[in-house]
């Protein structure tokens, strides 16, 4: 098994990509100064606010780092859904005193501007998500020194990725807060994809690539179970939004333990795409109704979201969140890094342990 990637960094954790502004500089450099990998989110930013963000993550440390790029998405949305969900959000755009966005602001993320940046100025890390790119794109950034990683959701899809020319392949387990990276946005499908560790297990037996493990992960037990079951490292994401270095509202991270929100769901409501968040007002009321048109929704649910952040309502806001996130700590990202750093191996001695007695509970 290839160790490009495991090589960048002391501890197999990595700080997930969190686009909308939580995965900010000082978050991804605490991280990697920590020992893990951070990541720069660059879905959402302009392929200069992206540089920006290298060129600032770069003054704080010398450690590797990630950024992760937003796949173009086909032209498949039902205009005429479109026009019924936007008719439906209308009372919403009353209630907080602002116009819904528009559907039309582009569906590529501004992706070969992103990409054109970072080969001229290559970073350790790329990964992708909501697809796979082509086999030139692959090569041109390893011939570039970085190492790319895909993500996937099924084990078709990590076959993919591996044929496309990956170093590595995100398991992404149906836990996972946020938007679910499938390659294919069917709407047949939602609701059935897999857990983590049966994903983890089927991809390893499918691929021959790095497999990093990714899915309602928060403690450093869970990172041996993974890597037990077969991967190199552990993206978590929920674990690091609660930190002080996340860029995300304050409402945001207090919500992950506040017993209001008890539980998670997969919505199309603010995205049109399927992503995991916290229960409110908004998604009950909405997610029913939302269609399969991805960026369309997200952009025409752009200022409604803004707005309910501004008024201080997180039932309007979009609380992405992992299955995992009332054992959220709000620690210094660092910190964190180290905590579960030290949960890991107490797990893995105490694995040995139990190996040693021959697998004999004592």
């Amino acid at each position: 098994m290839s160790s490009a990637l495991t090589d960048l960094f002391p501890y197999p954790i990595v700080q997930a990509p969190m686009a909308g502004g939580v995965s900010v500089p000082q978050l991804a450099a605490a991280v990697s100064e920590a020992g893990g990998l951070g990541f720069l989110a660059a879905g959402y930013k302009t392929a200069d606010g992206m540089y920006q963000e290298i060129k600032q993550l770069r003054g704080l440390t010398g450690r590797p780092f990630g950024v992760n790029l937003f796949m173009p998405q086909p032209e498949y949305a039902d205009p005429a859904a479109v026009d019924v969900y936007a008719h439906q959000l209308a009372g919403e755009a009353a209630w907080y005193e602002t116009e819904l966005g528009d559907r039309d602001s582009g569906r590529d993320d501004g992706y070969d501007a992103k990409l054109a940046v970072l080969l001229d100025n290559p970073v350790p890390v790329v990964s992708f998500h909501f697809g796979v790119p082509n086999g030139e794109v692959l090569e041109a950034l390893r011939r570039a020194g970085t190492v790319t990683l895909v993500t996937a959701t099924t084990p078709d899809e990590a076959l993919a990725v591996e044929r496309a020319g990956a170093d590595a392949v995100i398991a992404q387990g149906v836990e996972a807060g946020g938007h679910q990276g499938t390659h294919r946005d069917v709407p047949e499908n939602d609701g059935a994809g897999l857990g983590l560790l049966s994903l983890v297990g089927q991809i390893r037996e499918t691929v021959g690539i790095p497999v990093v493990a990714a899915g309602g992960l928060m403690r450093g037990s869970q990172i041996a179970a993974v890597l037990a079951a077969g991967a190199s490292a552990a993206q978590l994401g929920t674990a690091f939004l609660a930190t002080p270095e996340s860029g995300a509202a304050d409402l945001h991270k207090q919500a992950l333990t506040n017993p209001l929100f008890v539980r998670t769901e997969l919505t199309r409501a603010f995205s049109g795409r399927p992503a995991r968040g916290l229960v409110n007002r908004f998604m009950r009321e909405h997610g029913p109704y939302a269609p399969a048109a991805y960026p369309e929704v997200h952009h025409l649910t752009s200022p409604l979201r803004k707005a309910a952040a501004k008024a201080k309502d997180a039932q309007g806001m979009a609380l992405w969140a992992g299955q995992g996130h009332r054992m959220a700590r709000p620690l210094p990202a660092g910190q964190l890094v180290e905590v579960l750093a030290a949960e890991l191996a107490d797990a893995t001695t105490a694995l040995s342990a139990f190996r040693a007695l021959g697998g004999e509970l004592r």
